[in-house]
């Protein structure tokens, strides 16, 4: 049976057992062989990457859903032989609170952990529903290890990782936020932002669990493409001497990125060499959006993000619709899926390919993507509420500055700002731009939107916004402010 952490008081430990119980006899057993292997998992998150960051073209439908400047020759491999989910949402414009919202299935707003530098002794860290540990329940012989940046505030051994390069953050990557003066200029180093370093150690252990014949769960966190921008020399020169794009043109983040991709490539060939391509299902994203422009600022016309609007920090496009490939095992090679998703749908949905199906429970955000894979890259992800939902209760003097949240449901998203309570409501299969706000001319779509957003965040108590309030430092109980 599962370990069960000590709590800080009963009632928790209760609520733990009966998760526990819950899910020992109401998980459904997947359709699948006795004879089939576990399945591995490797999932590479990159920092800061747009939805356009790589050479991989995102949307069928639309040119400047890749690149014109960047090139990724591994992740465009990947995406062949892979599935790509076009409408793929981090679940915050931050990495901290879309970090968490991985490991636990559940949104920011849940978690309440909504911003970089929140206090989090609120959150239960030691549940058994994270990803490591689910896993180990369905098959106790899996291992699993994060290499990289992390961004939670406990150990990974707490979430049931067994192996770690510990609790990391941006300025082990390289991030000096002391100086704006190098963040944003060509910094020369061979082993930029730890991407080779970092990928030794997870092609290392790779091989260690291939040796034994043990499935694995690896997810490889890295500091790129964050700033500040480090990279190779020669693979700058490169970019020197390549035409620039018209939305990008840093020819040191290109670099980066194509260093980044350099190192992904590394571990796919490791994976086909040891025989494990066909047992192992690899996923790629990215944390959140890039930033809009750099250095960053608040006003610009285009930025590099486009033709998603605004970038890193804000719930526009921009900052929340990321890079998403997932390749696999039975998963149809090379097709674009339309279905929006979100980052609270990599727990169940890796739980579901291992083995057994979670079932829908109050504080379980997620769903599974599994039939997604194997059926032509359509259908719906059966989730507890309705939407996807980002929170984003604070200001930002770099970003929109106004605290907001907002709602997508299929084809339609609202963003409700909270100083004022305007509404922006946009049909973002027809208006990925995010130009024409529908909010008067639909206004029951805008109330019904409205009203599940909110009763959502009141449902959870999600953190609200007041005038003064950062999130910062405190503990949560501090601010005594929830919807």
């Amino acid at each position: 049976t599962m370990n069960v952490y000590k709590m800080k008081n009963n009632h928790k430990v209760f609520a733990i057992i009966g998760l526990v119980g819950l899910l020992y006899f109401s998980c459904k057993p997947a359709k699948i062989s006795t004879k089939d292997k576990a399945p591995n998992f490797i999932l590479i998150l990159t920092d800061d990457q747009g939805w356009n960051g790589t050479s991989v073209q995102m949307m069928d439908n639309e040119t400047w859903s890749k690149s014109d400047y960047h090139h990724t020759p591994n992740v465009e491999a990947l995406a062949n032989r892979g599935m790509r989910f076009s409408s793929a949402y981090a679940s915050a414009p931050v990495c901290s609170p879309s970090r968490y919202s991985i490991q636990f299935g559940q949104t920011p707003a849940r978690l309440k952990m909504i911003r970089v530098g929140m206090n989090t002794n609120h959150i239960q860290h030691e549940t058994s529903y994270t990803i490591p540990k689910l896993l180990k329940n369905i098959n106790a012989n899996y291992k699993t290890a994060h290499f990289g940046k992390w961004g939670i505030d406990v150990d990974p051994a707490v979430l049931g990782y067994d192996e770690s390069d510990g609790i990391t953050g941006n300025k082990d990557g390289g991030f000096d936020f002391r100086s704006n003066k190098k963040q944003w200029k060509n910094n020369i180093s061979e082993d930029p932002k730890k991407i080779f370093s970092t990928t030794k150690k997870a092609i290392d252990f790779v091989e260690r669990k291939a040796k034994l014949k043990q499935p694995f769960f690896l997810q490889i966190s890295h500091y790129a493409v964050h700033s500040d921008i480090m990279l190779r020399k020669k693979t700058l020169e490169k970019y020197k001497n390549k035409p620039k794009g018209k939305y990008q043109k840093h020819e040191g983040f290109a670099a980066m990125t194509e260093d980044l991709d350099t190192g992904v490539g590394m571990v796919l060939d490791r994976v086909k060499a040891l025989g494990l391509e066909e047992n192992t299902y690899i996923i790629y994203t990215s944390d959140n959006g890039a930033v809009p422009v750099m250095p960053p600022k608040r006003f610009y016309k285009e930025g590099s993000n486009f033709p998603l609007s605004r970038g890193k920090w804000d719930a526009m496009e921009g900052g929340i619709r990321v890079p998403f490939i997932i390749a696999g095992p039975k998963v149809k090679a090379g097709l674009e899926a339309k279905t929006p998703i979100t980052f609270s749908d990599l727990l169940p949905t890796i739980t579901d390919i291992a083995g057994y199906t979670l079932p829908l429970k109050d504080d379980l955000d997620g769903g599974s993507l599994k039939n997604i894979l194997t059926k032509d890259g359509k259908g719906n992800v059966n989730r507890i509420s309705e939407g996807l939902i980002f929170h984003v209760p604070y200001e930002n003097g770099i970003a929109i500055k106004r605290a907001h949240s907002a709602i997508i449901v299929n084809n339609f998203k609202l963003i409700k700002f909270y100083n004022n309570n305007k509404l922006l409501l946009f049909d973002i299969k027809n208006d990925i731009k995010e130009k024409n706000n529908l909010a008067a001319s639909l206004p029951e779509k805008a109330s019904q939107l409205e009203v599940l957003l909110d009763n959502y965040l009141s449902k959870v108590k999600a953190p609200k916004w007041q005038p003064g309030i950062s999130w910062k430092n405190k503990p949560l109980e501090k601010f005594i402010s929830y919807h």
